[in-house]
């Protein structure tokens, strides 16, 4: 970058606005996983939607991209600069204002860079609960949440972050603003257009604000954990439960016993927890009313779930400190498969009564590749997103093991999951690192349409190039 460029940004944004020490720069232009790794000139941090307004209007005009960044958690590359130089990263971590919480209209209005966990705590203290949770929520930021449309552990209840969005502000490629902050729930005028950039990763705008759902504080929670029997049906199970609950469960989480292995070498004496042999699940159940039996609830679930042979045998957390050891379990895994040395994630969806078919012919597919490599599998199944995850073996090194097993295996993993119906991303998006799976699994017509809806949006390519479907790479110098 120049320095009357450089001078430019900073004449807007001030002095701590503009990041261009390499130290602090450097964790910007490396992925989550640290799979790809780019460069940036700058790191840009606006406070304001008006900052926003003028740095995009002011990189436009020098011929800059810009690459919009939450919290970095990204499993797919999808807020990672390319190697060109030409993009800088903007970070909207100065953005970090609740604007509102409505108690009586249940919502919550934010700017993009407010981390999820500080959010929760929010509608925490007006006595509500936004339902969104992740595994990465003290540090992603709602506008990432956003970008890629996050899912996480309570998809089965409350939906996708599609479904929490009431009202959405974005900076548009010429600096123009969509404004559509309002806090209803019935607005038919026209075309949704908070829609396009609800997953789509920062490649049609820059989101700077959000207008969230909120739900009635959860004061009661029973959970367990069940041992599976081999060949428990995931799906009834599901389904039953669902049935028994009058549709109280929030969370069903399936766990296999490698993944509590991995967890265990972690944490040595730490995990008491044990899977049966068919795997685990954990379950919750929640209500905001005190004057639901949700214990006596849940007891007669487990019971009818044993008397069909499901289960093996289940733990009722009696405490809140049993329940968070349960999480920990969960929430622990990829920490466990990062310490073991690092895996390859394939992020699978299928339609949930296609689960154990999925389990059964990934696990053969597997099998024939290498019967000696190890499977770390859990999920959602709640809402068909089963993680399935190959282990690095010992002694390997992690990047190239990857390149391999994405090279082929990978593949026959998603070739099983499209013959179910499924998907190859249920929750991490496309980014970079999925935009060949994308062109070789995505419906031809699908593709096209997304790259004519990016080209109305973002005719100069400026907004987070090579992410997502946008073929031209970096704008030229």
């Amino acid at each position: 970058m120049t320095p009357d460029a450089l001078a430019d940004f900073r004449a807007l944004l001030g002095d701590t606005g503009v990041v261009t020490a390499p130290d602090v720069v450097a964790p910007y232009v490396v992925d989550h996983r640290q799979l790809i790794r780019g460069t940036t000139p700058a790191v840009l941090r606006p406070r304001s939607t008006e900052d926003v307004q003028a740095m995009v209007r002011l990189a436009g005009k020098l011929g800059y991209g810009l690459v919009p960044q939450g919290g970095n958690t990204s499993y797919v590359g999808g807020a990672t600069p390319d190697e060109s130089g030409r993009q800088l990263v903007v970070s909207l971590e100065r953005m970090n204002r609740i604007r509102a919480v409505d108690p009586l209209g249940f919502t919550l209005s934010a700017d993009a860079g407010v981390i999820l966990a500080d959010a929760q705590a929010a509608a925490e203290a007006a006595g509500l609960m936004l339902p969104l949770s992740l595994g990465s929520e003290g540090s992603c930021r709602l506008g990432g949440n956003v970008g890629t449309n996050a899912g996480g552990l309570s998809v089965l209840r409350y939906g996708m972050t599609r479904d929490l969005v009431l009202g959405l502000e974005a900076v548009l490629p010429d600096g123009s603003l969509l404004g559509d902050m309002r806090a209803l729930r019935k607005n038919n005028v026209g075309y949704d257009l908070k829609q396009m950039f609800i997953g789509g990763e920062g490649t049609l705008g820059i989101v700077t604000g959000v207008v969230l759902k909120l739900c009635p504080e959860q004061v009661l929670t029973a959970t367990a954990w069940l041992q599976l029997a081999k060949g428990a049906p995931l799906p009834q199970m599901l389904a039953e439960v669902r049935r028994e609950t009058a549709d109280l469960v929030s969370s069903f989480e399936f766990i296999t016993a490698n993944s509590v292995a991995l967890v265990a070498a972690l944490k040595p004496g730490e995990v008491n927890l044990t899977t049966g042999s068919g795997g685990a699940v954990l379950l919750e159940v929640s209500s905001s009313s005190r004057r639901v039996p949700l214990d006596e609830i849940l007891m007669g679930t487990l019971e009818a779930l044993m008397e069909k042979g499901w289960v093996e045998d289940a733990l009722l957390a009696q405490s809140e400190r049993q329940r968070a050891d349960m999480w920990a379990v969960r929430e622990t895994i990829p920490e466990g498969e990062k310490h073991a040395g690092g895996s390859v994630k394939h992020d699978i969806s299928v339609p949930i009564s296609a689960l154990d078919a999925f389990l059964d012919q990934g696990g053969a597919a597997v099998a024939a590749y290498d019967p000696a490599l190890v499977l770390s599998v859990y999920g959602h199944v709640g809402d068909g997103n089963i993680h399935y995850n190959i282990v690095v073996p010992q002694g390997e090194d992690r990047l190239a093991f990857t390149r391999k097993i994405e090279a082929g295996l990978a593949h026959d993993l998603y070739a099983i999951a499209a013959a179910l119906g499924g998907s190859f991303s249920a929750e991490y998006g496309i980014g970079r690192l999925k935009r060949d799976l994308l062109e070789r699994y995505g419906d031809p017509a699908r593709i096209a349409l997304m790259g004519r809806v990016k080209a109305a949006f973002d005719p100069a390519g400026l907004m987070n190039a090579g992410a997502m479907v946008d073929p031209k790479g970096a704008p030229p110098a």
